[in-house]
């Protein structure tokens, strides 16, 4: 009996050591180095097990420790480059790419161009596939709700219509609150423009590259004191040089419905209510009339809205151009 025990006893001490060996075994303890391109090391890089919140960051040489088990992928992220993942290893060298689309993008401020990440003032840049969809009238409804600090308000939804815009809102009481707008280097201020309730009217919104938004006192010091309530900038599109002739189109064609009526009497409703209340005898009474009239039904309707526009592009030897002719018509 007591020969038994013991058997059983070395028995699972040996199944214990063999399983720890094996776990021991899947574990491995990952030392690398992350750089850039130019072989500098990035401190702070991330380093992180995919799936998992184990991870660490780089220290001030860029090297870093991590455990990790056999088989795992290793993620190596920092901000402006190129994410890389790398399967599980004792030593690891790792460099990092630039991530050209966020470092090279450039955006325009005042008269000239910056890369974004060389940027210190509060610019915002809003490139075609950011702004709203569907049918634009205005050129302001690009924008809309799309960039922080900007409000902007449509007095009406005809096209040319007035609109405000405010840039983190207004800093005046007697004065303007209007940004400044530069279209293609050309300010569109108060002083500049007359007899325009929206200056952004004169411009077609599928003409348009990008817009750029000046909001603090650094990015519009430029401007001087015309940009105290914030400046946007507006790039339109243009030929390239070795373009060769081209002619676009785009139109859209589109219903809108009202969304609901107001529950309201009718005729004979509403005269059986001035009857219950003041009589037929009443002036009340005889001052309705005999009409019925539903003046819902006549004012609102299915409005039909247009917008044509055709572009043509190209260069001429060195010389680029760019033609385009839009039409738009929306029903009230």
């Amino acid at each position: 009996m007591k020969r038994n025990l013991m058997f059983k006893v070395l028995l699972m001490l040996m199944v214990g050591c063999f399983l720890s060996i094996d776990a021991f075994a899947q574990q491995m303890t990952v030392k690398g180095l992350v750089k850039d391109t130019t072989g500098e090391p990035i401190i702070g890089a991330n380093v992180v097990v995919k799936g998992t919140t184990n991870g660490t960051i780089t220290d001030f040489d860029g090297n870093f420790l991590l455990n990790a088990n056999k088989g795992d992928i290793i993620v190596i992220s920092f901000i402006g480059y190129l994410t890389q993942e790398l399967p599980a290893a004792t030593s690891l060298n790792v460099i990092l790419k630039d991530d050209t689309e966020t470092l090279e993008e450039v955006v325009v401020i005042g008269y000239g161009v910056a890369k974004k990440n060389d940027l210190t003032g509060s610019v915002t840049a809003m490139k075609p596939d950011g702004k709203n969809k569907g049918l634009v009238i205005n050129a302001q409804d690009m924008i809309s709700g799309k960039i922080a600090g900007v409000n902007v308000t449509s007095n009406d939804g005809a096209p040319g219509s007035g609109a405000q815009i405010r840039i983190r809102g207004g800093s005046s009481l007697n004065a303007s609150n209007d940004p400044l707008i530069v279209i293609d280097g050309m300010a569109m201020d108060n002083e500049g423009v007359k007899g325009l309730s929206n200056k952004l009217a004169m411009i077609n919104p599928q003409d348009i590259e990008s817009f750029n938004v000046l909001k603090d006192a650094s990015a519009t010091a430029i401007y001087g004191s015309r940009g105290s309530n914030g400046v946007i900038i507006i790039t339109t599109k243009k030929g390239r040089k070795g373009q060769k002739p081209s002619v676009s189109y785009s139109g859209s064609v589109t219903l809108s419905q009202k969304k609901g009526t107001v529950d309201v009497l009718d005729s004979n409703q509403y005269r059986q209510l001035i009857t219950d209340l003041y009589g037929e005898n009443s002036d009340a009474y005889r001052a309705m009339g005999t009409a019925n009239t539903d003046w819902q039904d006549l004012i609102y309707r299915t409005a039909l809205s247009h917008d044509h526009n055709i572009t043509v592009s190209g260069a001429v030897k060195d010389l680029p151009y760019r033609v385009s002719v839009g039409f738009t018509n929306q029903e009230g």
